[in-house]
């Protein structure tokens, strides 16, 4: 089941880029800072629209031959039974056991059913199809290629953690993902993470700011970025204090 984050907390993540978010939650040192997200297999086929905000739901899925006795979307069906009874934003993740994959993992169909059971993205350690068709649905797609044909789609198991561009994915696992990849939050930082956020980001501006006033010089350019450096270490103070309080 997804953790309870409010949505309050989930729309205020969505304004954020993923690269803001994954500094954020470094100064927790809650995690090593090589692990949580999305490695340069995965990649987003819409690069231009918004960060997608939701909870895994995950499947593990193959196409490399048929199924006796099923049919070509074997599993989908129970798979959108166990979405519609999930609550909140729903992220559909899968783990393509087919190695290397054989055929692509969704499509338009696939896409438009998820998006209409109230799923706000789809991630595959697969490939995906019908770019062009599913583009105008405006529902992010991340994967590690693309491919014409759908194979033997089968569905294996639902709900169960999955391994998607290095990262290993729980279900309901919080994510947060956009043209610079994927990463997991773990739900109980989410809020100090999303408030977090517009501090780090007055914490960089100083330097930015600096350096495009167009009389920059290395003393000066020292000087904005010990001021940075001063306030990220202050923010991070902040944040691990409160976090502990909510672990």
């Amino acid at each position: 089941m997804p953790a309870e984050v409010p949505e309050s907390v989930l729309e205020a993540l969505r304004k954020y880029d993923t690269p803001t978010v994954c500094n954020v939650l470094e100064l927790f040192e809650c995690r090593s800072r090589i692990v949580g997200y999305t490695d340069a297999r995965i990649k987003a086929c819409y690069p231009s629209l918004p960060p997608m905000v939701g909870f895994a739901t995950t499947a593990t899925f193959r196409a490399g031959a048929p199924l006796r006795g099923g049919d070509t979307y074997m599993g989908l069906g129970a798979q959108v039974e166990r979405i519609a009874a999930l609550s909140g934003p729903k992220v559909v993740v899968f783990q393509d056991l087919d190695d290397p994959p054989v055929a692509a993992t969704f499509g338009e169909i696939m896409c438009t059913t998820y998006q209409a059971f109230g799923c706000v993205g789809l991630v595959t350690s697969g490939c995906g199809r019908d770019l062009d068709q599913v583009e105008p649905l405006k529902f992010p797609c991340f994967t590690a290629g693309t491919m014409p044909s759908h194979g033997y789609t089968q569905i294996v198991e639902l709900e169960v953690p999955v391994r998607v561009g290095g990262v290993w994915i729980a279900p309901g696992e919080l994510l947060h993902g956009d043209r610079n990849g994927i990463t997991t939050i773990p739900p109980e930082l989410a809020a100090l993470t999303a408030e977090g956020c517009a501090g780090f980001m007055d914490a960089e501006a100083v330097v930015l700011n600096y350096l495009r006033q167009g009389s920059a010089t290395a003393s000066g350019f020292v000087a904005a970025r010990d001021e940075c450096k001063r306030r990220m270490t202050e923010l991070g103070k902040s944040l691990k204090s409160r976090a502990a309080a909510v672990r």
